[in-house]
């Protein structure tokens, strides 16, 4: 009898864990999520400065948006966009992410402060994009600097002697004055990436090319002229954006979660200890900053914006 007794205990529980399982898998399968992904800094492959700062690569971007890809409980995803721009390539790869993603999932962008050149290349292909009135924006064009820092070597009694095989082998090297063929190689590149630009946000905004160019001259602009010019869709801040992208899910009262960013990162620390290395070698902040300064001129072109 106490056997039986057992037996009908175990297969009552058994049917209780089943029917808690069942409501378990039901309430997760009913969640409606926004994922929050918050994007800030200088877009780049990699590397970075000789001082502390937040980057955006490519690598990131494709970690948080699988996150939200893997998760059927998110219905659509929110960019915060904080940034001046950056490479060339890493742009274009971002935003080739995004809208590869967003063939599955809504993807809106909010835009804080400042989200130009590059910031609004990765912007552009969104479904939708909310500003504030006083983000700056827009900024679409690109930009190189070659620097000649052939009277610093002299100053500083460095001679150079350049081996080289291939004409333009040494064009990039900044120890002298590119010569005219060279400087139409160089602006034909720039015009190259140009014209992908304004292709982007010509398909991406619904816009004819002609009136991209207009637009494209490398100014920024605030959210509401943004919005006027058709650069963005909505004025409004996060909730705006987070209410935008439930629409386009067609969800209602969304719970909204917010994904974490990356840990302080091996490079950043490195970058950082190599400031410090600097200050312990003797060189004041003034040198710091000159080093700073000419790690940021870009032979590599780059979709940033110097505003």
């Amino acid at each position: 009898m106490r056997k039986v007794i057992t037996i009908g205990l175990i297969a009552l529980l058994v049917a209780a864990m089943l029917v808690t399982a069942g409501c378990l898998s039901m309430s997760l399968e009913g969640r409606n999520k926004i994922a929050v992904i918050s994007l800030s800094g200088t877009i780049t492959s990699g590397g970075g400065s000789l001082l502390f700062g937040s980057i955006i690569t490519p690598g990131l971007v494709r970690e948080q948006l699988q996150k939200a890809q893997n998760d059927d409980a998110v219905k659509a995803v929110v960019l915060c966009i904080e940034s001046p721009g950056g490479g060339v390539v890493a742009s274009q790869e971002i935003t080739k992410e995004i809208e590869e993603f967003k063939q599955a999932k809504p993807v809106v962008i909010s835009m804080g402060t400042m989200a130009a050149s590059g910031g609004y290349h990765i912007s552009a292909k969104a479904d939708k994009i909310v500003a504030l009135q006083g983000t700056q924006t827009g900024s679409i064009g690109v930009i190189a600097q070659i620097p000649n820092v052939e009277g610093l070597y002299e100053k500083l009694g460095i001679k150079m002697q350049t081996f080289k095989a291939g004409k333009y082998k040494d064009m990039y090297a900044g120890v002298r004055d590119l010569t005219p063929e060279e400087e139409e190689i160089m602006q034909n590149m720039i015009d190259e990436y140009y014209e992908q630009f304004v292709a982007v946000v010509a398909e991406g905004r619904g816009l004819s090319k002609e009136q991209v160019r207009s637009l494209a001259t490398g100014q920024l602009y605030t959210g509401t002229e943004a919005e006027k010019l058709g650069l963005v869709d909505e004025l409004g801040d996060l909730d705006t954006a987070i209410d935008l992208a439930a629409e386009l899910a067609g969800v209602v009262s969304p719970e909204v979660e917010y994904y974490e960013p990356p840990k302080l990162s091996l490079r950043s620390l490195l970058g950082f200890a190599d400031a410090m290395q600097l200050r312990l070698l003797g060189l004041g902040a003034q040198d710091i900053m000159l080093l700073e300064t000419l790690s940021h001129v870009y032979p590599e072109p780059q979709y940033l914006c110097l505003g």
